[in-house]
């Protein structure tokens, strides 16, 4: 077991993240900004069905969950499916999921920026989210240590929040048992969508897989870690569910953007609303924070691997994080904060998300038995459902998304073109 915290004289990362630690790193990205956002429009998308998509989206992300900490385990590195990938499938593959991983995270940072900034200033949303963008990128800096710290505190605020609104609405009278049921306006597409753009909520244990490198004892604190976090993020989850469609009814629902404060206030606690809006400004910042903290990692190795520039490898030798690679992450952030708009970096997120996961499932197939291989019809349900959902979103998710991840893929192929040149160019025997 490796528990100093030391950097290696490679350039290591610092094992200082124990269970506690990873499980509140991976609530802080799953229980974050899409608990406040992500009911409205995927309730337009279900209807009636809303629960069903949740359910679908969950069971999507137990499989998925599963099959990355049982690779996770096999293979503690900080990369996530980008390594699962490139050792188990071959490096196409690998160089597939990180690219996907950090267009699509990306993404989801400028989302969760914008939203912090809608909640705090509006009207001045990109000004905001620039400025958190700036402050969290500093702090990661700093050291993962302080950003854990930080996250405990986010997701303590949150989850009293959640459980202080879910409570008021529930025991304020105004509750309809009969908006729960199941409408006849409920298609199999609007469920599927709905999944999709639920899932975004869901992703966020792939946090935890990424800092692979930053945890004690990680073939026992991974595996244990993400099925912790999901477990209580499906429960903080169905309550809020639950609790909007009581209150609001699914139509209502649909086209209400702040609907847990609108939910508040319907039902008469409407001292609860300016605390809604913290939570959720809040929540934004935690979910911004463990973001920068994954995709950074993967940048990072994907820079050992030369298929990102190799500077970006570099560890600070005080503070032990890739400091270039996060500077990096927080730079193109910070551009895309200040230029795009919420809903479609979620949906353009969830598109990239899916596809990493669908490779993440297809690596954990190849898992042998004594290599803690999970049951066979996970990585195959959790494969099949991540390619569904992708192709249910919205046609303009889609468009984009596979758009991006060809371009990844023309990208690695004129990349290994050009290497095979340099290598003939060098050894002087053309065609060889």
């Amino acid at each position: 077991m490796t528990t100093s915290t030391t950097p290696a004289a490679t350039g290591g990362l610092r094992r200082r993240l124990g269970l506690f630690d990873a499980v509140v790193i991976g609530l802080g990205s799953m229980i974050g900004a899409g608990v406040f956002v992500a009911p409205s429009p995927a309730a337009a998308a279900a209807g009636s069905g809303l629960l069903p998509g949740l359910g679908l989206a969950a069971l999507v992300a137990y499989c998925n969950a599963t099959s990355s900490a049982r690779l996770a385990a096999r293979h503690p590195e900080s990369g996530g499916t980008y390594v699962y990938g490139r050792k188990r499938l071959g490096e196409f593959w690998g160089w597939l999921a990180g690219w996907a991983f950090v267009v699509g995270k990306t993404a989801s940072c400028a989302a969760m920026s914008l939203t912090v900034g809608s909640y705090v200033w509006p009207g001045q949303e990109h000004a905001v989210a620039v400025a958190a963008v700036v402050a969290l990128t500093a702090l990661n800096y700093t050291g993962v240590h302080r950003s854990a710290r930080l996250t405990r505190v986010i997701v303590a605020f949150v989850l009293a929040v959640l459980a202080a609104v879910v409570t008021a609405c529930l025991g304020s009278g105004t509750t309809q048992a009969g908006r729960l049921a199941i409408g006849a306006d409920v298609t199999a597409e609007g469920v599927l969508q709905a999944a999709g753009l639920l899932f975004f909520a869901f992703a966020g244990y792939a946090r935890i897989a990424t800092l692979g490198e930053e945890v004690r004892d990680p073939r026992r604190t991974i595996p244990r870690a993400i099925p912790l976090a999901l477990g209580i993020t499906l429960l903080v989850y169905a309550a809020v569910t639950v609790t909007l469609l009581a209150v609001l009814g699914p139509d209502r629902l649909a086209h209400t953007p702040a609907a847990l404060a609108e939910a508040a206030h319907a039902s008469g606690v409407t001292g609860l609303v300016p605390a809604v809006r913290t939570g959720a400004a809040v929540a934004a910042l935690g979910s911004l924070l463990a973001l920068i903290l994954g995709v950074s990692r993967t940048t990072l190795a994907m820079a050992r691997d030369h298929h990102l520039p190799r500077a970006l490898a570099a560890v600070h030798p005080r503070f032990g994080v890739p400091h270039r690679a996060e500077l990096a992450v927080g730079a193109v952030v910070a551009v895309l904060a200040a230029t795009t708009d919420v809903r479609g970096a979620i949906g353009f997120s969830s598109f990239g998300v899916l596809a990493y996961y669908a490779i993440a499932n297809a690596a954990a197939l190849t898992l042998a038995p004594d290599e803690g291989r999970p049951l066979l019809a996970v990585p195959v349900v959790g494969l099949a459902g991540c390619l569904l959902l992708a192709f249910a979103l919205p046609s303009a998710s889609v468009v984009s998304g596979a758009a991006v991840l060809t371009a990844g893929a023309l990208a690695h192929g004129v990349r290994r073109v050009l290497r095979r040149a340099r290598r003939q160019q060098s050894s002087g025997r053309p065609g060889a």
